[in-house]
């Protein structure tokens, strides 16, 4: 059975911004029971109408569940405080944008990374080819005011020289990069936003494609 067209995207509405500022301060059952209308028509909604417009170029997309996963946390509070929207160029890694009460986050790379797969990224940043290759990538997105970020290392890895050329790198068990456009800017509420979410995932695709060459599996396979 064919899926459903999603309605086109026109932007984020206030109301969703708003919807997660009040979820922040209150965050119930009771309270979600009460909005979920509004989370479903002014968040995910949108969400979805906006990866549906960038599937052509990027691939179809994931909506996450606003649910949180307590089993090991402990915080109590039962849903995110953000929506999330992945599309994935392979296992644990591709482009991610994400709705919160200040505004958008654009972001893209690798959110996961453990045995074999961590062992693969290392030896592609040892390796002076591939690990120049990302070292330049990075240094081109830090210039152009992405965050690097991702969970790391406050060592070094064991087996790797303290004077490695790229050992801020090799740190990484996760690696991303960010933007925020917080404060709620006016595009953020128009058709435009999806434009400028493609421009940024352009401009992360040389990251994406990295990570897809020389760490993880395709999304495929």
């Amino acid at each position: 059975m064919s899926r459903a067209p999603a309605e086109r995207f026109t932007g984020f509405p206030v109301e969703g911004l708003d919807f997660y500022d009040d979820l922040e301060a209150d965050n119930t059952k009771t309270f979600w029971t009460a909005h979920r209308q509004v989370y479903l028509d002014a968040v995910r909604a949108p969400m979805t109408a906006l990866l549906a417009q960038l599937e052509p170029e990027f691939g179809p997309g994931k909506v996450f569940r606003p649910y949180r996963d307590l089993r090991y946390s402990k915080d109590p509070t039962p849903y995110k405080a953000h929506q999330g929207g992945f599309v994935a160029r392979s296992q644990s890694s591709g482009w991610y944008v994400e709705l919160n009460a200040a505004g958008l986050r654009v972001s893209a790379g690798f959110y996961d990374a453990s045995g074999s797969t961590l062992a693969r990224y290392r030896q592609a940043v040892d390796e002076a080819r591939t690990g120049t290759e990302l070292q330049r990538l990075v240094g081109e997105l830090a210039t152009a005011g992405f965050v690097i970020g991702g969970d790391r290392l406050k060592t070094r890895p064991r087996g790797y020289d303290a004077g490695h050329p790229r050992l801020d790198l090799l740190r990484h068990r996760s690696l991303f990069a960010s933007r925020d456009y917080y404060d709620s800017p006016g595009w953020l509420h128009r058709p435009q936003a999806a434009e400028r979410v493609r421009d940024e995932w352009r401009r992360l695709r040389g990251l994406v494609e990295w990570i897809g060459t020389h760490v993880v599996a395709s999304a495929a396979t």
